[in-house]
């Protein structure tokens, strides 16, 4: 087994900024909704990994211990009281069939991130954390510390809010959309 110390020196801190600064990036941009809280968050992550990353054993579970703890961070800070935007949970009562990738392929990516960012947390972070990083449902579960049948159902719930939210913004822009009672446009 290897001692802490083998640990550290098998994953050199630069390589591990350069390989997942990005992803973590991203992450903590789809739980804060603003660069600069994502900015910190990522920092703060990489900060976390120097102060206790050689207690990490396993170096084949670095991706999930980096996204595990940006997600800790961003509880712990969001319970603090910080600028970062929360939302509160809402279930949905009746399940929708899942976005097509087809119909995803064809929006915009500013559009889809919009879109993305007004999903309940509680869905968006798995959504994020599949779609954005490429997340197995295992590797997700684990950095949520969440069983896997959680992990899906939140994925499947995630998918009809999405496509719930698209198909809205998709109607809103269609000029029918716009006709008031009087066959007039809103304006």
């Amino acid at each position: 087994m290897d001692s802490p110390n083998q640990v550290n020196e098998q994953l050199d801190f630069n390589d591990l900024v350069k390989n997942y600064y990005t992803p973590l990036f991203r992450f903590a941009y789809s739980l804060a909704g603003n660069e600069e809280d994502a900015c910190d968050l990522t920092q703060q992550v990489f900060y976390i990994w120097a102060r206790k990353g050689s207690s990490l054993r396993d170096t084949s579970k670095v991706k999930s211990w980096l996204f595990t703890t940006l997600y800790r961070e961003f509880l712990r800070v969001r319970r603090r009281g910080s600028n970062m935007i929360s939302y509160e949970p809402e279930l949905l009562e009746t399940e929708m069939p899942p976005v097509t990738p087809d119909y995803v392929a064809a929006l915009d990516a500013a559009g889809a991130v919009e879109s993305l960012a007004e999903v309940d947390e509680i869905y968006r972070v798995p959504i994020s954390l599949f779609y954005l990083e490429d997340l197995s449902y295992k590797e997700i579960a684990a950095a949520l510390e969440l069983p896997i049948g959680t992990v899906m159902s939140r994925l499947s719930r995630g998918k009809a809010q999405l496509k719930e939210i698209l198909l809205r913004k998709e109607k809103g822009t269609h000029p029918a959309a716009r006709r008031d009672e009087s066959g007039g446009y809103k304006d």
